[in-house]
């Protein structure tokens, strides 16, 4: 049965850790961290085609079988789009994108027989296609929603120029992209912007900044966590808190994605969102980033 609501939880748990390129999750952790993931109030859990080298959807569906009655109660996002060589699609040559209406629905079913449902809640290209050609995907994604297999799409990692191509031809609900206090790019080359005209939620991947986010990956490490931390402090909270906060208070109403395999990130970040930043404490964190002063 497909629920009557499709509201993603903020933030969304990220599985790409979970199984093969990660973790290696066995059944009963998959299980575990849903189980943890719902108690705290997370019910949104983001995959991809490609997690794992196409296993971790298969993964995450077997725990899913041994949880019947929670199907209703979580959301699932996946992703496809990209072709991706390895020992599981040997008929792959090269690493490439494919938006063809062929491969999405195809993606789709085998994603749908992944998790064992006969929906999934949100779809995203994971990658603009120079090949796309718009209307084959709207006739797609026509077809899976009108056939209730599909209930939102969005994409991920697309420019406002590709995005303003494809909403001519299907809706678009969601734009998953690279948003943290070391990756501003989208606050000033139009993405967020453009979620905010087209009404589409901004999901940020890699919300606190990935692993380049330490001494040595980050010329700006030292002055963001000194910040970041003087922040916390005065909020009675922890800098991860701080970090998302500063995501949150963006006018367009960005969900975090966190790729982690530690419930205790998940509920910090879920902590943050009852933290409100004044637009001066936003600007410090700003400011500690680009290093820059505003212009007058």
């Amino acid at each position: 049965m497909i629920p009557t609501t499709n509201k993603l939880s903020s933030p969304i748990a990220g599985c790409m850790r979970w199984g093969a390129w990660g973790a290696d999750f066995e059944t009963e952790d998959y299980r575990t961290m849903i189980e943890a993931c719902l108690e705290s109030g997370i019910s949104s859990f983001d995959h991809a085609d490609i997690f794992g080298d196409y296993t971790t959807e298969a993964d995450f569906g077997r725990a899913l079988k041994t949880l019947p009655s929670i199907r209703q109660q979580i959301q699932l996002i996946t992703k496809c789009g990209i072709q991706f060589p390895c020992n599981n699609r040997p008929f792959y040559n090269i690493k490439s994108y494919n938006t063809s209406a062929k491969h999405i629905i195809q993606s789709v079913e085998q994603s749908l027989r992944n998790f064992g449902t006969d929906y999934i809640d949100v779809l995203l290209l994971q990658r603009a296609d120079p090949l796309m050609d718009p209307y084959e995907v709207a006739t797609a994604i026509d077809h899976l929603k009108t056939s209730g297999k599909l209930l939102q799409f969005g994409v991920t990692n697309f420019l406002p120029h590709q995005i303003n191509t494809l909403i001519d031809y299907t809706t678009i609900e969601y734009h998953q992209m690279e948003i943290s206090i070391i990756q501003l790019s989208p606050l000033s080359n139009g993405c967020l912007d453009n979620c905010i005209k087209h009404q589409i939620t901004p999901l940020a991947w890699a919300p606190l900044g990935g692993e380049l986010f330490n001494d040595d990956g980050h010329p700006s490490f030292r002055r963001i966590v000194s910040t970041a931390s003087l922040l916390a402090k005065q909020y009675n909270t922890g800098i991860n808190q701080i970090l998302i906060a500063f995501l949150h208070a963006h006018p367009s109403g960005i969900i975090p994605v966190m790729g982690t395999t530690k419930i205790d990130r998940l509920v910090q970040s879920k902590e943050a969102a009852t933290i409100q930043l004044t637009r001066e404490d936003w600007y410090l964190l700003y400011l500690s980033s680009n290093g820059d002063e505003l212009a007058i």
